[in-house]
């Protein structure tokens, strides 16, 4: 934890922000989005989710409809109602914090929210057009699946996430520069996701590229309870587990992050 502070003091901290921050402002599950895409495509939506996990039925949606426009629309509307976004502590904290760059794997708009509700100036960086906006003064928010004004930046449906994962792209550049002269803090994270865990293994074999020059980067990944079988896992990923006792995640967030951003 005591590297972790260090990073943070001296502004090398990257953070990664997954769903579970989102998840803790109330927006609809998941499972919600699904039973949208079922009504959209005519289906039982208690049947359309036995038919494949969820990228596969984004995907399916993506090849009847042709786009995921109507989806996004729905997402966008559905995810920014009647939330005051300063009643986050969570939020409020990443706002304040010495945090380098903020990446997120999140499509809404509440992290860009949170930034101006405290009138903390920020570039938003979610395709290779915006990274001319960037500057080393100001905070970047890298929308790193995509984002709401731009249809297709959206990473949702199975080949998307796919070709997302070739790590490839400019913004992927941009992670591998600046995750090698940094440390990486992910938060918001299920252990569970297969996908994120994909996320997990894909940056561990990119970062290992450079490990005999020293430069490998620490990362760190904040779950609201103990797990040692995770911890030994992502261990092997040079991934070290940041754990909580309290049996709230978002009240176990929001002590971490106050911890954090106190030292």
């Amino acid at each position: 934890m005591e590297t972790l502070r260090d990073a943070y003091r001296n502004n090398r901290l990257i953070l990664f922000v997954g769903a579970g921050v989102s998840a803790n402002l109330g927006l609809p599950p998941w499972k919600q989005l699904i039973d949208e895409i079922a009504v959209q495509l005519d289906y039982d939506p208690d049947v359309f989710d036995t038919y494949g996990n969820f990228l596969a039925l984004a995907e399916y949606y993506r090849i009847k409809k042709g786009n995921i426009g109507a989806l996004r629309s729905w997402m966008d509307r559905e995810w920014h109602q009647n939330i005051d976004i300063t009643t986050s502590q969570i939020h409020r904290l990443i706002v304040q914090g010495k945090f380098s760059a903020i990446y997120t794997t999140n499509y809404d708009r509440w992290l860009e929210y949170a930034h101006d509700a405290y009138q903390r100036e920020y570039v938003k960086i979610a395709n290779a057009s915006d990274l001319a906006k960037a500057q080393d003064n100001i905070r970047q928010i890298i929308k790193f699946h995509g984002d709401f004004d731009d249809d297709s930046s959206i990473v949702l449906a199975e080949t998307s996430y796919y070709e997302r994962l070739q790590f490839e792209t400019p913004l992927d550049i941009k992670l591998r520069a600046d995750t090698l002269s940094k440390a990486v803090l992910f938060i918001g994270y299920s252990l569970s996701d297969t996908n994120i865990r994909l996320l997990f293994h894909k940056l561990s074999k990119m970062w290992s590229k450079y490990e005999p020059s020293g430069v490998r980067p620490i990362s760190y990944v904040f779950s609201h309870m103990p797990n040692p079988v995770q911890e030994e896992i992502l261990s092997q990923w040079g991934i070290r587990m940041i754990s909580s006792d309290h049996d709230d995640p978002g009240h176990a967030l929001t002590c971490f992050l106050k911890e954090l951003v106190d030292s």
